[in-house]
């Protein structure tokens, strides 16, 4: 089975499933988001937005990449604008290769292509002409609407997120269930799956509140 995967660059935690996706690749077709726009579509906040949290989360992906044993290193900016890091992922034609290329000069190096000596070494180091006048495209930035816009459509609420025919699998945490549900031919093997998945709700946020 091949499973989307939509990511955004400005996520450690899509860094990180970038890397435990490697041994799978022929199975995964990338999807690179605009992050902020899905949270935008859901009314959300980011985990940077909320000043707890943000803490949290840093220690968080820290933790967890020092237990997957991943090298991790924070670029000197959180959250940055990944706009020219995803465009130039389409002007690679999602290759997963080019990603982790990216991916890894981010979120291992700690590096951003915010200087000029940085974006040099970035579009270096991925071999793309004219790379500048590429991601200024019309069409890439066409694309990566239509990608946001369909992963929108799609369901798709956070990132790094695993798609699996009508299932979603959010979160590096998910990837081994996402895997087993694709080595498992697209079924859960435990019914309990369903059963919880169809529970009613008995109270809403807003209920709540009037209630207080």
């Amino acid at each position: 089975m091949i499973a989307d995967w939509y990511f955004d660059f400005v996520s450690p935690f899509s860094y990180l499933q970038c890397e435990r996706l490697q041994p799978h690749a022929q199975a995964i077709r990338p999807h690179p988001v605009l992050f902020a726009a899905i949270l935008d579509a859901n009314g959300q906040k980011g985990p940077a937005e909320i000043p707890a949290k943000r803490t949290f989360t840093y220690r968080f992906v820290v933790w967890q990449a020092k237990a997957l044993g991943i090298p991790l290193r924070f670029p000197h900016a959180h959250p940055f604008n990944p706009l020219s890091l995803l465009r130039l992922a389409i002007a690679c034609d999602n290759r997963l290769d080019a990603i982790t290329r990216i991916f890894r000069f981010v979120w291992r190096d700690g590096r951003l292509p915010d200087l000029p000596i940085e974006w040099a070494e970035l579009i270096d180091q991925l071999r793309i002409p004219d790379a500048a006048s590429r991601i200024g495209d019309a069409a890439v930035k066409d694309a990566l609407r239509s990608e946001t816009d369909k992963a929108i459509a799609r369901g798709v609420f956070g990132v790094p997120m695993l798609a699996v025919g009508d299932e979603l699998f959010w979160g590096v945490d998910a990837t081994d269930m996402a895997l087993e549900y694709m080595r498992s031919g697209g079924r859960y093997t435990d019914p309990e799956y369903e059963r919880v998945a169809a529970l009613h709700a008995s109270a809403t946020r807003a209920g709540a509140s009037r209630s207080r």
